[in-house]
């Protein structure tokens, strides 16, 4: 099992070459570490290596918030969003916070975390829910006292916040959601 879980990881790490030169040399580190009987080593080894393919999904991720519209900045957050999730059973999260000078709006991205299937029960049934929707392309948002809530794939959640719905939703439109789905796979 060690080492099927050992040519998973280097598929995976193959994917982003910058970091794929110290994930293969952590996971080469961990193999070398079993074959030589320090357990202990090995499994430090791998978490690390975890540690990085981590730090690779949450990067893919944040590609997916969209750029500041013309007048506008976008400052990515500084937190990360996956450190938090990894207490909640893991998965991968990037935000953003968006301002033009008048309003400031922060948007956050989950993807495959348990977290998220807390939601999608929710998110399918607030029409017959009575809560209030809002188109945003082909997906449907769920108003919640001003804060935006939608699901893509039934696997990542979006929210904005900070103002009103007619300011989120131009930047929730620049997220390409087609995309969004095949992300991770």
């Amino acid at each position: 099992m060690f080492r099927a879980t050992f040519y998973a990881l280097i598929l995976v790490a193959v994917a982003n070459p910058a970091l794929a030169d110290e994930v293969t040399d952590t996971l080469s580190s961990a193999l070398q570490a079993y074959e030589e009987g320090d357990i202990e080593y090995a499994l430090e080894e791998l978490d690390y290596a975890k540690q990085l393919l981590q730090q690779m999904t949450t990067q893919e991720l944040a590609g997916f918030l969209p750029d500041a519209p013309a007048g506008w900045t976008r400052e990515m957050a500084d937190s990360d969003v996956t450190a938090g999730l990894a207490m909640m059973g893991g998965g991968a999260g990037a935000s953003a916070e968006y301002s033009n000078g008048v309003d400031t709006v922060e948007i956050m991205m989950i993807a495959d975390s348990p977290m998220v299937q807390m939601f999608a029960g929710m998110l399918s049934n607030a029409g017959m829910l009575g809560m209030k929707l809002h188109r945003v392309g082909r997906e449907k948002f769920v108003d919640n006292d001003g804060e935006l809530s939608g699901l893509v794939d039934n696997r990542i959640l979006i929210q904005a916040e900070g103002a009103a719905p007619e300011v989120m939703i131009p930047l929730l439109e620049d997220i390409d959601f087609k995309a969004l789905e095949d992300f991770g796979g």
